[in-house]
């Protein structure tokens, strides 16, 4: 069972930034995938970005080239580095953790305003 705590969202006005982070906890596989997803209002959720423990990334076209996904093994933590916010980045942000099944944490919210 592995648990995880997300964190840094708030509000911000676009073209700013913010950076979340996720802390993970309990019985972890040194081979897993740490993510991203976010869940608009009346909308479905949807892939932000995901890092393998080997460092490898993938990210959603919607945030190429403004967000950034990264993960510190030793602290069992990933980070979401996100620049040029858009009022459309508006949503709950859940971070995720894969092996076999996949965890998720209680999602953290942002808000970026025009």
């Amino acid at each position: 069972q592995v648990q995880l705590v997300e964190s840094g969202g708030g509000s911000v006005q676009a073209g700013g930034s913010l950076r979340l982070s996720c802390a993970a906890s309990g019985t972890m596989n040194r081979t897993n995938v740490m993510g991203w997803y976010r869940q608009a209002p009346g909308k479905q959720r949807e892939f932000v970005a995901r890092i393998t423990s080997g460092g490898s990334t993938n990210y959603a076209d919607s945030v190429k080239g403004r967000f950034t996904i990264s993960r510190d093994n030793a602290k069992n933590t990933v980070y979401l580095q996100m620049n040029s916010l858009k009022p459309e980045d508006t949503a709950v942000y859940y971070c995720c953790y894969s092996v076999y099944r996949t965890s998720w944490g209680q999602g953290t919210q942002v808000t970026v305003s025009s």
